[in-house]
């Protein structure tokens, strides 16, 4: 796994001065600004988070626009934030497209794994958690790299600046610390944007219900073996991993035809709606396709597109 280079330990005294200063009204203008998101948005959730299922108990949003990581839960049918924290991104800023180019990626992403940070360069801290990018979104799009982490800082030199990771996101010790009881690996979800929209409850009910149609729409067709509709949900220009549309159709036409299905179930379903992309939306859940031979359980994701009315998918994942 290729992780962020290292940087200078040591700063001059004028560069210091600047950050303490940027520091200081970064502070100020944050406060501001949350005192007026807590007044504007009360009756508000964040526009990405459409339905989550009970196994998600937690989603962080990555609010480069404030510097924060920002927390939130669901209560009822609403989300609302319980905490935010200081947070670092890359030193050339968002929207990353290559291998060292030091930006942040920008999108909807999931905790794979925790990283022992014993062994490691001192500045990734107390703790570290790996992101899935590039994910299968990334990847129809050519982005490369890796590596792209949410981690602690060194604890000899812990103020860094708004910018200044090579792509990760950095946060104070006692803040990593804090989350490792609150991020569980290939649940949580961590979603990169340049600020937080929000939306009305109705807004997002009338998106969700968009959306499940879709997705009712794609299962039935699935479990009925009713191949023309199946198959006319996915774009032209669908692609998975290497398959274009046309190999991914001739497989999945020998797949109908050597696995007839009883049954299609989807379960812990999760709905988000892409914090870069206008008009792209992620579903993850649990697909269990049930056979006369018995039950076959994955997870997939499905990364949808919407046209109007029309939703198609044009890309998708395990896991």
């Amino acid at each position: 796994m290729r992780i962020e280079q290292k940087r200078p330990m040591c700063m001059s005294i004028s560069r210091l001065a600047f950050w303490l200063i940027a520091a200081l009204l970064h502070g100020v203008a944050t406060a501001a600004e949350d005192a007026a998101t807590m007044t504007v948005n009360s009756n508000l959730s964040p526009a990405y988070v459409l339905e989550i299922p009970d196994s998600v108990h937690d989603i962080l949003i990555a609010d480069a626009a404030s510097s924060s990581l920002r927390r939130f839960v669901r209560t009822g049918d609403r989300i609302v934030e319980r905490e935010h924290r200081y947070m670092s991104i890359g030193l050339n800023g968002l929207g990353k497209q290559r291998a060292w180019d030091r930006k942040t990626p920008l999108g909807v992403y999931f905790v794979t794994d925790e990283i022992d940070t014993g062994p490691l360069h001192e500045k990734y801290g107390a703790a570290a958690f790996a992101l899935d990018y590039p994910n299968a979104w990334d990847r129809k799009n050519r982005r490369t790299g890796g590596g792209i982490w949410l981690h602690g800082v060194d604890r000899r030199n812990p103020d860094r600046p708004p910018r200044d990771t090579d792509g990760c996101l950095a946060l104070p010790n006692e803040d990593i610390g804090q989350l490792r009881g609150v991020i569980e690996p290939e649940v949580t979800p961590v979603i990169v944007a340049r600020s937080v929209h929000w939306r009305t409850p109705e807004q997002i009910r009338k998106t969700r219900r968009e959306f499940r149609r879709a997705i009712d729409a794609w299962k039935q067709s699935l479990a009925s073996g009713d191949l023309d509709t199946y198959l006319g949900l996915y774009a032209e220009d669908f692609s998975f991993h290497d398959m274009r549309r046309a190999e991914w159709t001739s497989y999945q036409i020998g797949v109908f035809r050597s696995r007839p299905l009883r049954a299609v179930i989807i379960e812990d379903l999760l709905l988000l709606d892409d914090p870069q992309q206008a008009n792209l939306y992620m579903s993850r859940f649990t697909q269990v396709m049930v056979t006369k031979a018995g039950s076959i359980e994955s997870r997939k994701r499905l990364y949808w597109r919407r046209l109007g009315k029309r939703w198609e998918i044009v890309s998708e994942d395990a896991g």
